[in-house]
């Protein structure tokens, strides 16, 4: 294995998912903008036979190797399998973790390598270009996180036994790998106006801000226990009301010459009050509709069948939030690089930073292992939630202008600074918005999940046993 500072993922899927994006700052945009991203060990697969797929023809088992899988054209072999497990028991006797018996984490390990060999023949397939400034741009950022030039890195590799050309061709699989994955996960996420009415409806509940609703309505009444026949005509008459209502006619006259409501009088108008205070049907029943509006279809309750108009919505109050700029310091850490030698290399630039010796922006720019490295580090203005909570926990009790220590977290160690926090009203759209960034990412998992399972259901995968 060679000595060339590498990063690793602290998920099995790919840093665009999880991680450190090319595009985005750690964790400031949502996963479904982070194309572009190195995926997880990309640079380790670009030069370690463990982390990246092999072809038949251009990489044959080593003797005393054998094939474990072959999956579409390319190999899993047990010398892979057992690299990749060496790594895995020595990251976990550094961090303390418990890893499953040792035929359950082989199984997992010869899967995770299959899910990679599908990607990347997925990848390759999918007819996506890629530009030859971005793999440049990716060799160059293997060689700025080794502090190497693009001669030395060249050198290093040839000193190791490894083939330039080769290593950029894996780094160019990673990255369509990454491109592929972002635009088919994200293609299979549907999100609804109603599903995003739903989350702001529940956040507005759990924030006190609930809007206020006068409704007015046309029931037609169904008696408790209602024969079959006597509630089909019930229906029969509240669709004639509809049907009035629906050509034109006013609501407050149908309202008072068919509505068994006991306001039928003052056309149904049931009063302004508190969204919460309806029942839950209605409340849903009028969901997106405007002042004026009256529901399309009628609603069944207890009482009968129930044509509802929205009389006037007053919105509840926007959202308050506290937004954060923040600005860090990443090392990733790799078999090349130990959490502990992270924490103890992020310490020494602190106290550079802290004597002045370094500024905070020049650090970043020397040292991090993230595309905010580029600028200094800077993270942006960001909401609660955009971070993952070890490192957001943090953030929360800096007080602006301050560091932290070295932090760890599944992306590796930071070194972290708060630079201000403001409060921000979000208007309607960016309510909305946010809400769809939301529900995006809760449901990036499933979609990535089942992504996976089809590829590998269309992939030809064919499992061997070891040679007797």
């Amino acid at each position: 294995m060679t000595d060339i500072q590498l990063p690793s993922c602290a998920r099995r899927r790919a840093s665009a998912v999880a991680g450190i994006a090319a595009t985005a700052t750690f964790r400031s945009l949502p996963r479904w903008q982070r194309a572009g991203a190195l995926a997880c060990g990309l640079a380790l697969a670009a030069v370690a036979p463990s982390a990246s797929a092999q072809s038949t023809t251009a990489n044959p088992p080593r003797n005393g190797d054998y094939i474990v899988a072959v999956v579409n054209q390319e190999l899993v072999t047990a010398g892979e399998v057992q690299q990749r497990l060496d790594r895995i028991r020595a990251e976990a006797a550094r961090s303390q973790a418990t890893l499953p018996p040792a035929p359950a984490l082989r199984q997992q390990v010869v899967n995770a390598l299959i899910e990679e060999r599908v990607q990347v023949t997925n990848a390759r397939e999918s007819g996506v270009k890629l530009d030859e400034a971005e793999v440049d741009r990716a060799v160059s950022s293997v060689a700025l996180q080794n502090q190497l030039t693009l001669p030395q890195l060249r050198q290093k590799l040839r000193q190791d036994g490894l083939d330039y050309a080769k290593f950029r061709a894996n780094l160019r699989d990673q990255i369509l790998v990454e491109r592929v994955r972002e635009r088919e996960v994200m293609e299979r996420i549907k999100i609804s106006e109603a599903d995003i009415d739903a989350l702001l409806d529940e956040r507005r509940a759990a924030a006190g801000l609930v809007p206020q609703l006068n409704l007015a309505q046309i029931l037609i009444s169904v008696p408790e226990g209602a024969s079959v026949t006597e509630a089909a005509a019930r229906r029969a008459r509240a669709e004639t009301a509809r049907a009035r209502v629906r050509a034109g006619e006013p609501f407050e006259v149908v309202s008072r010459e068919m509505s068994d409501d006991a306001n039928h009088a003052e056309g149904g108008v049931m009063g302004l009050r508190p969204a919460d205070r309806f029942p839950d049907l209605f409340v849903a029943a009028v969901r997106g509709l405007k002042s004026g509006d009256v529901a399309p279809e009628l609603v069944r309750s207890d009482a009968g069948f129930h044509l509802l108009k929205v009389v006037e919505r007053r919105e509840a109050g926007n959202f308050t939030i506290q937004q954060t700029r923040a600005r860090h310091i990443l090392l990733r850490t790799s078999a090349q690089l130990s959490q502990d030698a992270a924490i103890r290399r992020l310490t020494e630039i602190k106290q550079a930073i802290a004597s002045g010796a370094k500024s905070f922006e020049q650090a970043a720019r020397e040292n991090s292992e993230d595309s905010s490295a580029a600028q200094g580090g800077d993270l942006g203005w960001v909401a609660p939630g955009t971070f993952v909570p070890e490192f957001e926990d943090v953030i929360n009790q800096l007080q602006p202008g301050s560091m932290s220590d070295p932090v760890v977290s599944r992306f590796g160690v930071h070194l972290i600074q708060v630079l201000n926090r403001r409060e921000v009203t979000l208007d309607s759209k960016q309510q909305r918005e946010q809400a769809r960034n939301i529900l995006r990412e809760q449901k990036f998992e499933e979609a990535y999940n089942e992504w996976i399972r089809d590829l590998r259901g269309r992939a030809y995968v064919e499992l061997r046993d070891p040679p007797t």
